[in-house]
């Protein structure tokens, strides 16, 4: 079954699916951006340190293997995504941040092509430049306007590195195999978790709903991260970031059932471009029996 070339596709698809509605419980939970890392970090690096204890072959050899360029390289892009996400958030309007995080396919392609050599197909620009349309009705659907100020400005930058981060994640994971990757994506976490909890201090981190942000680092971010990051062993990297907007698409709609705040029509309509784009390029895919963007 792993050897089909839909199991990567249909791997991320269930990370992404598992994604969605984190949204909507860090709504629940009251906090700002550094307080939410705290908890998010620091449940969800245990959960995936203690996936690693029990899967683990060679412990010894893993602990070898992460004290290596690919495997610090894990480390540190887990650590500046949970980082660099809370902070856009508190710089900049959700809908700048979520443009942003949204060009991860595009740095997937580079890396990809740069660290792997996998070549992008025609197919999968095309359904990544749909999606970047879709994604964009979606994000700015609510017809605000966005003052252009150096706050914004910074924001920007920080979800860009997000993006940046997520895709050499990704990247590295798929070309070097024997990379300890739970271990550093663990470690990485709860190094974040760690700083931010200097930051705030453990009484503001305990000022909100807990049991919902904890629901998010205890079990939406090692499933939904665990899954996509070994979706990206299977599948080329801009696939699983292309999966991955699923959660910036369908957020809105857990977030409307959950606080009945209703999204525009544009976001429902950019949210409908954007599944659409990605169900026919898994069946696609399915049909033409092998994965399109190493073609």
């Amino acid at each position: 079954m792993t050897a089909h070339p839909l199991f990567g596709l249909l791997l991320a698809t269930f990370g992404a699916l598992v994604l969605t509605p984190d949204t909507l419980f860090m709504r629940w939970s009251g906090l700002d951006g550094t307080e939410m890392l705290v908890w998010r970090g620091m449940l969800a690096g245990p959960v995936f340190l203690l996936i690693w204890l029990v899967t683990s072959r060679s412990h010894r050899t893993d602990l070898r293997r992460l004290i290596t360029w690919a495997g610090l390289g894990v480390f540190l892009c887990q650590f500046f995504n949970a980082t660099l996400f809370p902070t856009a958030i508190g710089l900049a309007p959700v809908s700048v941040v979520l443009f942003a995080v949204a060009t991860v396919p595009i740095f997937s392609a580079i890396f990809g092509r740069m660290i792997s050599g996998e070549i992008p197909s025609n197919e999968t620009w095309i359904t990544i430049a749909i999606v970047l349309f879709g994604v964009g009705l979606a994000v700015f659907g609510h017809g605000g306007q966005v003052a252009l100020d150096i706050s914004t400005i910074l924001g920007a930058l920080a979800g860009f590195g997000v993006a940046i981060a997520l895709a050499l994640n990704f990247a590295l994971i798929r070309h070097h195999r024997d990379v300890p990757f739970v271990l550093a994506i663990g470690l990485g976490a709860l190094t974040a978790g760690t700083m931010a909890l200097t930051l705030v201090g453990p009484a503001r981190a305990l000022d909100g709903n807990i049991a919902a942000i904890a629901f998010t680092g205890a079990v939406i971010l090692p499933v939904s991260f665990f899954t996509l990051s070994l979706a990206s062993r299977y599948t080329a990297a801009a696939n699983v970031s292309l999966l991955m907007l699923l959660e910036t698409v369908l957020g809105p709609v857990w977030v409307w059932l959950g606080t009945d705040e209703r999204p525009t029509t544009l976001t429902l309509i950019g949210g409908a471009i954007v599944v659409a784009s990605l169900a026919r390029y898994i069946l696609r895919s399915r049909k033409r029996g092998r994965e399109l963007p190493v073609g």
